[in-house]
C-alpha cells in the first residue's frame, strides 16, 4: 500500500513514516494541506492519515477537498483534540476514522489494517499461489514449505504481484503502489526487486514471476511470458 502521511511536526512525521516502511508500506509525506492536496491530485494513494493542526489548511479543509474532488481512498485523521465534538467534526467532513494523539503505533497499524479491509475486496490472512504462501499479518511467506527471507520492500512487491496474480502490471502501476514520490521512473530499481524474488522463490521449482515484453510483470503458476 502507498500512504500519504500529512503531518506538519517533522520529528512526529519521520517516526511514523519509518514505523510505516519497517511494516512494507511506502510512505510520502507533506508538511500542510496545500502540498497533500497537491500530492493527492498528481499521485494514486491507497490510504491518507492526515493531522488535524496543519499550515496553510487544516486537516478538516484539506479532508473536505479531498472528497469533493472524488477521492475515495480511507482517510484516518490524527489529532490531540479528544473532544467529542472535534471527532464528530473530523468524520463530517469526510474522515473514515479518528485517532487520538499520544497514541500506540500498534493500534495505528490496525486501524490501517481494519481500514484497507473496508475500502475493497476481504484480503484473506494467508494467500497462496503454487508453493508461495505469504501470511498477509506477519509477513512470513513460504515457498515449498521453506521460509523465505525478504526484505521490507521486495515483501511489499511481492504482495502486490500476488494480490494482482495472472494480471499484467505494469512499471507505473508497480511503482504507483509499492514504491514513494522519491522513485526514479528512469531506474531499472523495480527489474532489480524482480530479479531478487525470482532467486528467492527459485525453489518452487518453476517460474512465477513472468516477463511481458513492453507490458510488464505478471505473477502466475501457468506459463505466462518470460
Amino acid at each position: 500500500m502507498r500512504i500519504l502521511l500529512v503531518e506538519d511536526e517533522a520529528r512526529v512525521a519521520g517516526f511514523i513514516a519509518k514505523g510505516l516502511r519497517e511494516q512494507s508500506y511506502a510512505v510520502d509525506i507533506a508538511g500542510d494541506g496545500e502540498e497533500a492536496l497537491y500530492l493527492a491530485a498528481i499521485n494514486q494513494y491507497d490510504l491518507v492519515i492526515l493531522d488535524v493542526m496543519l499550515p496553510l489548511k487544516n486537516g478538516h479543509a484539506v479532508c473536505r477537498e479531498l472528497r469533493a474532488g472524488g477521492f475515495r481512498a480511507p482517510i484516518l485523521m490524527l489529532t490531540a483534540r479528544d473532544a467529542v465534538d472535534d471527532r464528530v467534526a473530523g468524520l463530517d467532513s469526510g474522515a473514515d476514522d479518528y485517532l487520538i494523539k499520544p497514541f500506540d503505533f500498534k493500534e495505528l497499524l490496525a486501524r490501517l489494517r481494519a481500514l484497507a479491509r473496508r475500502s475493497g475486496a476481504p484480503r484473506p490472512e494467508v494467500l497462496t499461489v503454487a508453493e508461495v504462501a505469504i501470511n498477509t499479518a506477519s509477513h512470513a511467506v513460504t515457498c515449498g514449505g521453506r521460509p523465505v527471507t525478504l526484505t521490507a520492500k521486495e515483501y511489499a512487491l511481492l504482495e502486490f504481484l500476488v494480490l494482482h496474480r495472472d494480471r499484467v502490471l505494469g512499471r507505473e502501476a508497480i511503482a504507483q503502489h509499492v514504491w514513494d514520490e522519491s522513485f526514479d521512473p528512469l531506474s531499472n530499481v523495480i527489474d532489480v526487486y524482480i530479479k531478487r524474488l525470482r532467486a528467492k522463490l527459485e525453489g518452487a521449482g518453476r517460474r512465477l514471476i513472468h516477463t511481458r515484453r513492453g507490458e510488464g510483470y505478471i505473477f502466475s503458476a501457468e506459463g505466462a511470458g518470460e
